[in-house]
């Protein structure tokens, strides 16, 4: 019987957590004036009144949200950190905000990571390691770095993850399942907004930084790909002593990428030349790689004499097979010849034009975007701003932009801004001409079109093989009867939820109105039991009437708050 009540008890503990947990998230939100967001979840108007803090009405929605995610801790801070990667899923002041939240936090006593580094390890740490230092050189919500000394003298960074971040986590996702399930439902705006996409993205990525392995892997293959590129290092994993939960690697003590025009550390590097490697080496990884840090901010990025880089934290990066190039060849080469529908066509291969979208309309849009940035000088114009109208435009079209090409514009745009940081008269865009062509080369080279003649024989080869069977399969289904054909509407739910609720709304006004009626009947005839020579049951029918008139204006009154949001 021990089983069972041990299932039971950990189902109970766990629900006990989830309701404990979500409700700090609704204080934490109500607290920063933020209930708006949670208007679908329908929380006690009470609760909500209790709750809700006058000090923050002064700031703009965008810092409150930045501030109760601080207070909410890592998994909340992680999640605001991707939501700034994705200016398609919020607007511009939303995105500049939460870049701010910092990912640096108190460290836990050493006794606990030791603790973690020992199991892992399956042996005490003074064996691993000759020196182990106890004070951290970082500290993050997910992890934190120690340096230490091998046996054999090598100086390494130990990132080990926290205790029970793992359980935090998990429990805070579940949460904004729910959540995001509960807002796609009730709010007719819900799917325009992407919750359950958002959550999907937090949960896709936070997954693969919890691994250390994954983040192990990507310092392997980015070493493979910059093996005969002395300006760029990438530090040396040590796989023996690498585990999930434990990182061990090559120890570089570097400056970081955006101090080194500090007065103390100028002298020691060529700027020009360090702007021009670090933008090279990210257009490398993008374009002719197809894989590349997703986020190279300047602390993942140092520099040691003479001008060398060194690429760090690599847990988040992006992939962009060989048709996707190709594809952003063909849109670089068709913004040259401002060849509109060739655009579209490249925007299509990528995923991101959608059949419903007005081709029309997007056409014109397109044209009046390169009419602002054509036949400017190249230095003048911003990758930042021209990045940021381009993302303007999906969302006005409500195009759905893969993750990988937004990671590829933010990348680009950060590369930019330590560039002009380095450089004054910086220009990545001149950078990108050369790639162009270097694509081409590369996809268009013997061996390239010998790998895609042999996809397609082999594709070919099983299409032939299968289309008898696949034929007669078709064939015995007419035959039965059996062939059938599945029509789908779209974007129909939102009229069918206005008419359900309209319905609704117009079946509580009878109620009431018959409630009314009835009750000014008993009262006028004096039917029932009387209190002051008024009927009992007139006095409940227009109580009655009242609550489910009050509760039938908050209703409407939330609705028509939900749509001007």
């Amino acid at each position: 019987m021990a089983e069972p009540y041990s299932y039971v008890n950990f189902r109970f503990r766990s629900n006990f957590d989830k309701v404990r947990r979500s409700r700090q998230i609704i204080s934490v939100f109500f607290k920063f004036g933020l209930d708006y967001f949670l208007g679908a979840l329908r929380v006690n108007i009470f609760t909500r009144l209790r709750k809700r803090k006058k000090g923050y009405k002064k700031l703009s929605n965008a810092e409150r949200l930045r501030m109760a995610f601080e207070e909410l801790g890592p998994t909340f801070i992680k999640f605001g950190q991707i939501l700034s990667t994705r200016p398609d899923f919020l607007p511009p002041d939303y995105i500049r905000e939460l870049e701010k939240l910092q990912d640096t936090v108190a460290p836990i006593e050493v006794k606990k990571i030791q603790e973690i580094i020992e199991t892992e390890l399956h042996r005490p740490i003074a064996q691993a390691f000759k020196e182990f230092d106890e004070q951290p050189v970082a500290s993050a919500s997910l992890s934190q770095v120690h340096r230490a000394v091998l046996q054999n003298g090598n100086v390494v960074a130990v990132k080990v993850q926290k205790p029970d971040i793992q359980n935090t986590i998990e429990l805070d996702i579940s949460i904004l399942e729910t959540f995001a399930n509960i807002i796609e439902k009730r709010f007719p705006e819900g799917p325009f907004y992407h919750p359950m996409a958002m959550v999907n993205e937090l949960k896709r990525t936070i997954r693969k930084e919890l691994d250390f392995l994954n983040e192990a892997h990507n310092f392997e293959k980015f070493r493979t790909n910059f093996k005969d590129v002395n300006c760029i290092k990438i530090p040396e994993v040590y796989w023996d002593l690498t585990t999930e939960r434990l990182l061990v690697m090559e120890f570089i003590d570097g400056i970081k990428i955006s101090e080194i025009t500090h007065e103390k550390y100028r002298s020691r590097f060529d700027l020009k030349k360090v702007a021009h490697q670090a933008a090279e080496a990210l257009l490398k990884q993008i374009l002719l790689d197809g894989f590349f840090h997703a986020d190279p901010h300047p602390g993942n990025l140092f520099v040691i004499p003479p001008n060398t880089i060194v690429m760090l934290d690599v847990g988040m990066t992006g992939h962009l097979d060989d048709q996707s190039l190709l594809s952003i060849a063909k849109i670089l080469r068709a913004i040259n010849h401002r060849d509109f529908d060739q655009i579209i066509r490249g925007l299509q291969e990528l995923g991101i034009v959608m059949q419903e979208v007005d081709k029309t309309l997007l056409r014109h849009d397109i044209k009046e975007l390169l009419d602002i940035y054509t036949d400017r000088p190249f230095k003048t114009i911003s990758l930042a701003r021209m990045n940021q109208d381009i993302l303007d435009i999906a969302m006005r079209h409500r195009l759905a932009i893969p993750s990988n090409f937004v990671m590829m514009i933010r990348a680009m745009s950060i590369a930019e801004t330590i560039g002009k940081q380095l450089e004054s008269d910086f220009d990545i865009l001149e950078m990108v001409k050369p790639f162009t062509r270097k694509i081409y080369l590369k996809l268009y080279s013997p061996r390239s079109w010998k790998k895609r003649t042999a996809n397609m024989l082999d594709a070919s080869v099983e299409l032939i093989e299968h289309l008898p069977q696949n034929i007669y399969d078709l064939l015995e289904k007419l035959k039965e009867g059996q062939f059938e054909i599945h029509l789908e509407h779209h974007r129909l739910e939102n009229l069918a939820n206005e008419i359900k609720s309209s319905s609704n709304r117009i079946a509580v006004s009878l109620i009431i109105a018959a409630l009314i009626v009835g009750s000014s009947i008993l009262i006028h005839q004096k039917i029932g039991p009387m209190v002051s020579n008024v009927s009992v049951w007139g006095i409940i029918g227009f109580v009655i009437a009242i609550i489910m008139g009050i509760g039938l204006l908050i209703s409407s009154f939330r609705k028509n708050r939900r749509r001007k949001f």
